[in-house]
């Protein structure tokens, strides 16, 4: 009988998310973003006021490596610090009025890639692809929860 951990998808899903990772950005350059931009000034668009450190945990990525994205965008005029009225340490992120205006654009753009790279796929069959890989994720996540206190007991 075949077995789960017999099949190989790490090079795919790799090879996947580089090539779409690939379109997007090419597509999206026209507006100033890259993925990694548009990723945070879509989350800060959603919920704006967030500190970097609660943006860093909802992308799943580095609070430096989130900090480098927001001076980006900063930078370009697409989000704001203000500062915290309850922390005067703190800082709270705002979308400005330029991020706005290419919101709905960068949306397009990424629902117009799904929609090229899907061709041909039926809802109900992504859908079940979509909801194993989550349950993959879940898995590896289990492993870092599992792991942490080791690599810091050491």
């Amino acid at each position: 009988m075949a077995k789960t951990e017999e099949l190989s998808f790490g090079y795919l899903l790799n090879d996947v998310t580089l090539l779409f990772r690939k379109h997007f950005d090419r597509r999206a350059v026209k507006y100033g973003l890259t993925r990694a931009q548009w990723r945070a000034t879509k989350m800060l668009y959603h919920r704006e006021g967030m500190r970097q450190n609660e943006l860093a945990e909802a992308l799943e990525m580095e609070p430096i490596a989130v900090g480098r994205v927001i001076d980006r965008l900063q930078a370009a005029g697409f989000v704001e610090r203000r500062p915290d009225p309850r922390d005067r340490r703190a800082w709270r992120l705002y979308v400005t009025a330029q991020a706005h205006d290419v919101v709905d654009d960068m949306e397009q753009v990424a629902r117009e890639l799904r929609r090229e790279s899907t061709t041909g796929i039926e809802y109900d069959e992504l859908k079940r692809a979509l909801d194993v890989i989550e349950r993959i994720k879940a898995n590896l996540q289990a492993l870092d929860a599992a792991e942490a206190p080791m690599v810091h007991g050491e």
